[in-house]
């Protein structure tokens, strides 16, 4: 659980400097800031996705994963959450108005961008399961940094969304170490957790082309690739060409 804690540290810390700050923070820092972070997301893509033993695997992964969540729109939902939300509470209120809409607002809009996406789940998956945090660490980076313009622009409520992260990330840590356990030994060399970290960085280098403005990557709808690499992996073990 090492990389949730570190994660609501960096949302708390970058919400209550965002909070101070209000709206002085020049957007040229925080854009260049961003680049540099979304330059950091693309090497470590790269360096999760050579690490396939097989590079079919999350290959075919991505596409079926794909093609799984096109027909599912889970881009689509997700966005379509995020309108709700602003319809919801953003319209409502400027910065300085009612405190307890103001709240509301940060807290939600925050929450879904923390908690929403493939590192969130790759990440808690790799903390619960091997004890690595170094993708939350990454994460918690970037939502430092965000937490820092939401809390600048929409205010300390920003502040509540430690909580949507630790229940978020912690509760799929934790169902990570439970499916471990079931799954007997497993270190980063287990086949199965080689592809789907490779799959995942597949993902990540979606995420650093967004972050740079290259191109804009619909990640949500490659989730499914995270469970179908393991999946292809089991297959091909039941059918003697694993390892």
């Amino acid at each position: 659980m090492t990389g949730t804690l570190i994660n609501i540290i960096a949302v708390l810390l970058g919400g209550a400097i965002g909070s101070f700050l209000g709206n002085r923070l020049p957007a040229k820092i925080q854009e260049t800031v961003m680049h540099g972070l979304g330059l950091l997301t693309l090497v470590i893509g790269v360096d999760m996705a050579l690490g396939s033993a097989n590079i079919l695997i999350p290959m075919f992964s991505v596409l079926l994963g794909g093609m799984l969540g096109e027909l599912l729109r889970m881009d689509d939902g997700l966005n379509w959450l995020g309108r709700k939300a602003e319809e919801r509470w953003g319209s409502r209120l400027g910065q300085g108005k009612v405190a307890g809409w103001s709240v509301t607002r940060a807290f939600v809009t925050s929450s879904l961008i923390f908690c929403v996406g493939p590192m969130t789940i790759l990440g808690s998956i790799q903390d619960g399961l091997l004890g690595d945090y170094n993708l939350l660490a990454i994460k918690s980076t970037l939502d430092g940094f965000a937490a820092i313009a939401f809390a600048a622009s929409l205010g300390p409520g920003v502040l509540l969304s430690g909580v949507t992260v630790g229940l978020v990330q912690g509760g799929l840590a934790g169902l990570a170490m439970l499916a471990g356990s079931a799954l007997g030994e497993v270190s980063r060399q287990t086949p199965w957790v080689v592809e789907l970290t490779a799959t995942g960085g597949i993902l990540i280098l979606g995420i650093g082309l967004t972050l740079l403005d290259l191109k804009k990557v619909r990640v949500a709808n490659l989730l499914p690739a995270i469970a179908i690499a393991p999946g292809i992996v089991w297959a091909l073990q039941g059918l003697g060409m694993g390892g």
